[in-house]
């Protein structure tokens, strides 16, 4: 049984997080804004 319940906490802590990832996404504030120039990621 409490097995069970970690189990059901960590499903929905991962689906929370995936949704939240979406929504910024959806927003633009993602980690990837679309302008290369100015990405500081690959300096």
């Amino acid at each position: 049984m409490g097995t069970f319940l970690v189990l059901a906490a960590l499903c929905a802590a991962v689906a929370l997080i995936i949704r939240g990832m979406i929504r910024d996404k959806k927003s633009g504030r993602g980690a990837c804004g679309g302008d290369c120039s100015r990405c500081k990621g690959c300096r």
